[in-house]
């Protein structure tokens, strides 16, 4: 439904900001952008839908979205999609099988992958985090939150087999908790705060509790990158303007971003979305270029998806990790910003 109803924004174009780029703006190309709903890494998109930005590149999205990564990377073998937003762990899934190249930066969302135990079992095990082992923990696995789960057993000097991992899509991990058929679960926001409106559950630990840097993947085919590098730059232009523009206009922008949760049928609080902004810190495009750095040596990037890669192949999904330098590449980064009404049309709020 959600992608049905941000095709027709996108069709209708319905209002264009105030930063015109008439040397920009030219023949509309259809370029097909995947994600998965109601995600805070997804609202660059839905900005750029109601502002009009598409249009301002010259492009069309055609939108498809996804409830996880896996199968949002699995699509992609059938081209369903040529760029979008991802998580880390499905994005090195990508590289390794679908030849999906990481090109940059969604959010930092170690502090939104965690483990919630609920209310009335919480203070035990918060105490006792060994009252863990031999206990179902429900989550979606292959994916962030399962990369932040095994890092908190590990702080908890727990082995990764001392829990019985229960594989389950995260709606279904809210209904077995609201219904008292599950205790603890590993959730991505926003579901950890319907948990803990609907379950009275509680943060056991983050993947920032425990060290692990969680970031979200901005993705692209191969193929689709090396036939039309432009139009992924201009991908990345609007993305970044997204996050520019809600930095300076904070009130507006989280009142489309419930809206955008809405549309994809799920309700927030404004309280919940003031965390979202809060605890996800976003990059523009100076720090997407600093972090994605190989000048001396590897990258800030390199490091993060290394131990992400490590984690998959610990847990044997994938046979080796993958070298970060072979799928992440900035050089569309650096079209943006050696264009230089792109660079301003992706940085145009940055010091306001």
């Amino acid at each position: 439904m959600i992608s049905k109803a941000i095709r027709s924004a996108a069709a209708a174009v319905i209002i264009v900001s105030g930063c015109a780029l008439p040397s920009v703006t030219r023949a509309q190309t259809a370029i097909g952008v995947s994600y998965q709903p109601s995600l805070y890494w997804a609202l660059p998109f839905h900005y750029a839908n109601v502002k009009g930005w598409w249009k301002e590149v010259g492009l069309v999205p055609n939108f498809s979205t996804f409830p996880a990564g896996a199968p949002q990377i699995a699509a992609s073998a059938a081209k369903s999609w040529d760029v979008g937003g991802t998580g880390s762990v499905p994005a090195v899934l990508g590289a390794v099988r679908f030849n999906i190249l990481t090109i940059g930066i969604t959010n930092d969302e170690s502090k939104a992958n965690a483990m919630l135990v609920r209310g009335d079992k919480f203070d035990a095990i918060k105490a006792n985090p060994q009252l863990l082992k031999g206990q179902r923990l429900l989550l979606t696995t292959n994916s962030t939150v399962d990369y932040a789960s095994r890092k908190c057993l590990t702080k908890f000097g727990l082995a990764q087999n001392d829990m019985q991992f229960v594989n389950l899509g995260q709606a279904q991990i809210i209904t077995a908790l609201t219904s008292n058929n599950g205790d603890i679960a590993g959730v991505w926001a926003p579901n950890t705060y319907t948990l803990e409106d609907q379950a009275n559950a509680k943060y056991l630990c983050s993947g920032a509790d425990a060290n692990a840097v969680v970031p979200g993947a901005l993705v692209v085919r191969a193929d689709f990158a090396k036939d039309h590098p432009d139009d992924v730059a201009k991908f990345l232009a609007v993305f970044l303007r997204g996050w520019s523009w809600a930095k300076a206009n904070p009130a507006e922008a989280r009142t489309l971003a419930l809206d955008f949760y809405k549309q994809g049928g799920l309700e927030v609080t404004p309280r919940a979305m003031d965390q979202e902004f809060a605890l996800r810190p976003v990059f523009s495009l100076d720090e997407q270029l600093k972090i994605m750095s190989r000048a001396g040596g590897a990258s800030t990037v390199d490091g993060w998806f290394a131990e992400i890669g490590k984690f998959l192949t610990d847990v044997g999904t994938i046979p080796s990790s993958p070298d970060p330098k072979e799928y992440i590449k900035d050089d569309f980064l650096k079209r943006v910003a050696a264009d230089p009404k792109l660079r301003a049309f992706a940085t145009e709020f940055d010091k306001k």
